[in-house]
């Protein structure tokens, strides 16, 4: 039994082709194949189904490829434990998207610090692709990210906790012309499409404007001129007057004030709401990490039983709580 095996079958179950998941596992396409053959003959059965065009697992491939996923991690998660055993490290590891690292995480930080005063944090900021490979990879206890029911992402709800920690808004925003309106407006004209600052599909938040827009029936004529997974830069693109751009409220809320150099580029039908949450592995952590999570929920609900309202919001989200575990995170 390798490893590798594992890894290379987790590609084939995201891939749905043989040629691309060994293009992004690094190996030709028959040795591909051939370490695929291995894992089935060690476990015994098929899990690969070949009858049609685009591959799919068979069910004992589906349940082997949740097990490996939990294996990689509690493997990840160990090496990573007896590194911070031998450093005698005490540091709790977050990873976090870049928007989320600049404009939540200090404040967030500045209102707990009382508690993890006596902890050492490292913080890992990288796109959402990335953090989804870190917190894999068992190289973080938590990650900071932005949520919607409509995108999805590779953490599986049935191998990750989560709890909401606030929200935030994507609203559509271009720098002012000399009469102090949006230089560029949704939603634009086949004859004279929109400039557009987009974001890249190892985004997040690109990920969650791509599938609202799927799914609102809302039509736009948009030319992409520039594209990123940082939403500082889009933003300070749009601020010179390149195009349009959606971007987190939290991050230019300042700048739509009046007189600033941004102003909103749509009406609110165009604006998307957006969760923060913060994740981490159902698999046990480490102690430290362990009673910081503990910490976060007795915390939550305390607010939730001092707050007015906190009881119905409470029930609010429990309500909703099947829906949102039934997508991922992004």
């Amino acid at each position: 039994m390798d490893i590798s095996w594992l890894k290379d079958l987790n590609a084939l179950a995201e891939c749905k082709n043989f040629s691309r998941a060994a293009e992004r596992r690094n190996i030709t396409q028959p040795a591909f194949s051939r370490r695929i053959r291995a894992l089935e003959r060690w476990i015994g059965t098929s899990l690969v189904d070949r009858a049609s065009h685009r591959i799919e697992l068979t069910p004992a491939g589906e349940k082997f490829q949740r097990a490996a996923t939990e294996i990689l991690q509690r493997l990840y998660q160990g090496r990573q434990e007896a590194l911070d055993a031998h450093a005698a490290a005490s540091s709790l590891r977050f990873a976090s998207t870049h928007a989320l690292s600049l404009t939540f995480f200090p404040e967030w930080l500045r209102q707990i610090e009382q508690e993890i005063s006596s902890r050492t944090i490292r913080l890992i900021a990288d796109s959402m692709d990335g953090c989804e490979r870190i917190m894999l990879q068992g190289e973080a206890h938590f990650l900071l990210c932005h949520h919607h029911p409509a995108a999805v992402g590779r953490l599986r709800p049935e191998s990750f906790h989560f709890t909401r920690l606030g929200g935030d808004l994507l609203v559509p925003v271009s720098a002012r012309d000399a009469h102090g309106n949006p230089r560029y407006r949704l939603p634009g004209s086949p004859d004279d499409p929109v400039p557009y600052l987009a974001f890249s599909k190892e985004s997040g938040l690109g990920r969650i404007i791509a599938a609202v827009r799927a799914q609102s029936g809302l039509v736009t004529s948009l030319k992409p001129v520039f594209t990123s997974h940082m939403a500082i830069v889009l933003k300070m693109f749009a601020t010179e007057g390149r195009g349009l751009t959606w971007s987190p409220m939290s991050l230019v809320g300042t700048d739509l004030t009046e007189g600033g150099p941004l102003a909103r580029a749509g009406g609110e039908e165009w604006d998307i709401p957006i969760d923060i949450w913060l994740l981490r592995p159902r698999a046990r952590l480490d102690a430290r990490a362990e009673a910081f999570w503990l910490f976060l929920k007795e915390r939550e609900q305390l607010a939730d039983s001092t707050s007015p309202g906190g009881k119905a919001s409470r029930s609010r989200r429990s309500a909703s709580r099947g829906v949102q575990e039934m997508s991922s995170f992004t």
